[in-house]
C-alpha cells in the first residue's frame, strides 16, 4: 500500500507541469488548438456521423415489421389492477402494432 502511495506522488509531481502547460494554451486561444479542432471535426467528428446515419438506413431497410408470434407467458404482461386511463388495458404509451395485451395482439382489420 505504500508503494501505492510513492507512486502515485511520483505520477502527480511528474504530470502536473504538462497539465498547467495545456490548460495556459486553453486560456491564451492557442491558434494552433483551434486548427487542430478544425481538422478533428472535419476528418473524424463528420464521417462518423455519416457511418451511423448509414448504418441506421441500412438496418430499417432488412427491418421485418411483421409481429412476433404471441406466447403467453406468465410473468409478462401482469395487470394486478387496470390502469386509470383509457379501457384499463392499455398501457400509457401503448402501440397497436408492436405492443401485446395481456390476452394477445389487438385485431385491427388491416395490415400496412
Amino acid at each position: 500500500m505504500a508503494a501505492f502511495g510513492r507512486l502515485s506522488g511520483v505520477l502527480s509531481r511528474a504530470l502536473a507541469p504538462r497539465g498547467r502547460l495545456l490548460s495556459a494554451a486553453a486560456a491564451h486561444g492557442d491558434a494552433n488548438a483551434a486548427r487542430t479542432w478544425k481538422i478533428l471535426t472535419f476528418v473524424v467528428a463528420l464521417p462518423g456521423v455519416a457511418v451511423c446515419m448509414l448504418n441506421a438506413y441500412l438496418k430499417m431497410q432488412h427491418h421485418s415489421h411483421e409481429k412476433p408470434e404471441f406466447i403467453p407467458y406468465s410473468h409478462l404482461r401482469i395487470r394486478t389492477k387496470p390502469f386509470p386511463w383509457g379501457d384499463g388495458k392499455k398501457s400509457l404509451f401503448h402501440n397497436a402494432h408492436a405492443n401485446a395485451l395481456p390476452d394477445g395482439y389487438e385485431e385491427d382489420g388491416h395490415e400496412h
